[in-house]
């Protein structure tokens, strides 16, 4: 290791970053691998096949299963064995909710237009953008935030630390991009899915594009403006 590296690590100690979010396949386990197909009928059947594109009729057909693992493997649901159970409508019902903010995100007005450029994550539709003013300039884009009792925090906050090449001691593992704005969260890629349930250990995770425009976008002292609430949270 360079000493470059030795104090990155040094440094991400010292301010409590250090693995505050892991890839999918440290925190979950491997990807899921397919599973036997269930028979059951789920209780989100018809709006599952809706969302696929199958025939609504409400029952489980061989075809809707695999339809439905091939979902749930994809974005890292599990057990991915084709139910169209709660898990799987909610990661669906996201996306059908992300899609519908277009490029218009803060209609609502919920992140402020007085700062300038300014990153906003709404925690309930699992959407970070960049603005200025009321001008949309990057985004939306899907991320995926603090699970269950690792929150990612609500409020004004600024970024206050960037490496590109972020290195997590806890973990051994990659944080690139990091951007971070509230103690140990920060704005980051993953190699695993932004879909996949539960959620980070805090940071906000993003696609790695994403992720990479807006570090070229955002500087240290930028604006970042949390709010909402995510589901199961």
């Amino acid at each position: 290791m360079g000493a470059s590296a030795a104090v990155r690590r040094r440094l991400g100690a010292a301010l409590g970053v250090a693995g505050m979010v892991v890839p999918l396949t440290v925190a979950f386990g491997a990807p899921a691998q397919a599973a036997s197909c269930t028979t059951r009928t789920g209780p989100y059947q018809k709006e599952v096949e809706k969302f696929l594109g199958r025939p609504v009729d409400g029952r489980q057909s061989p075809a809707d299963c695999k339809a439905i693992q091939a979902f749930q493997t994809k974005h890292g649901i599990s057990p991915n064995i084709g139910y169209a159970g709660p898990i799987t409508w909610g990661v669906m019902d996201l996306m059908l909710q992300q899609k519908a903010a277009g490029k218009n995100p803060n209609k609502a007005g919920r992140c402020p237009t007085n700062k300038g450029r300014i990153a906003c994550v709404d925690l309930t539709r699992q959407l970070s953008w960049i603005q200025d003013g009321k001008t949309l300039k990057f985004g939306p884009v899907p991320v995926r935030t603090g699970r269950d009792h690792y929150e990612t925090r609500t409020g004004a906050k600024k970024i206050y630390w960037r490496d590109k090449d972020h290195w997590s001691d806890l973990y051994d593992v990659a944080m690139p991009y990091s951007q971070f704005f509230d103690g140990g969260q920060a704005f980051h890629s993953i190699a695993g899915d932004v879909w996949s349930p539960p959620g980070s250990h805090g940071c906000v995770n993003m696609r790695k594009g994403d992720a990479a425009k807006y570090w070229d976008m955002l500087r240290n002292g930028d604006d970042v403006f949390v709010y909402g609430r995510k589901r199961g949270t």
